[in-house]
């Protein structure tokens, strides 16, 4: 059995899916350029509907002081970085709020893992794993896209690390039996089209992770 997280979610309808489909965490997109984006304002209200056994992530791109304060403010549990911020500033945006913080680092080689590890594996809370972003790509995350998983062979991958990246309820079982994962992560792999959720999908996706 895998936990799992649904990220990019908008709707109180998803997030009770996703509690219903015994989901670990849900994810809110905080940041403009994305199908998923929600303001702060909106994220609080689906915060304040999720049940208080689910764990509520917001999740923004290299955000400034003041993102990360009403990020904050909104009443999640978590926080997730999945820019280019540095190791300094994950720890700064820590200190700051109080809030475990997550940090998500595209890769497609095993030197991407390593240098992820090394980099944020002592900092982050937890380190999520994501399918680098093309070239040009307006968004570092939620393309649906996969990584080889052989790049994973033989790193020391901290404990807690989350598998992401072009996940869908047809392989997300394989993907956990080849990298160990106990947590993963999907956004576009229970979408009928960008940001808009499937309820049926989200429900799919966690009965194949809750089986793995």
């Amino acid at each position: 059995m895998a936990a799992a997280k649904i990220c990019g979610l908008t709707s109180p309808e998803a997030v009770s899916a996703a509690a219903m489909g015994r989901a670990a965490a849900v994810g809110f997109v905080i940041f403009p350029p994305s199908p998923r984006h929600l303001e702060p304002a909106g994220v609080a209200r689906l915060v304040a509907g999720a049940p208080a056994e689910l764990l509520t992530v917001a999740v923004l791109v290299d955000p400034d002081d003041a993102l990360v304060a009403a990020a904050a403010a909104t009443g999640v549990g978590a926080l997730q970085l999945h820019g280019r911020e540095s190791p300094e500033r994950v720890a700064t945006v820590r200190a700051m709020t109080g809030l475990a913080v997550w940090k998500g680092a595209g890769v497609a080689t095993a030197a991407d893992v390593e240098a992820a590890v090394a980099a944020y594996g002592g900092v982050a809370d937890r380190l999520l794993l994501d399918a680098r972003a093309p070239a040009g790509a307006p968004l570092p995350g939620g393309n649906g896209l996969a990584f080889d998983p052989a790049i994973l062979a033989g790193a020391a991958l901290p404990p807690g690390w989350v598998l992401s990246g072009g996940l869908r309820a047809e392989t997300v079982a394989s993907a956990v039996r080849g990298t160990g994962a106990t947590m993963v992560d999907v956004s576009s792999g229970v979408e009928v089209a960008p940001g808009v959720k499937s309820l049926e999908m989200i429900a799919a996706f966690l009965e194949a992770a809750n089986r793995a």
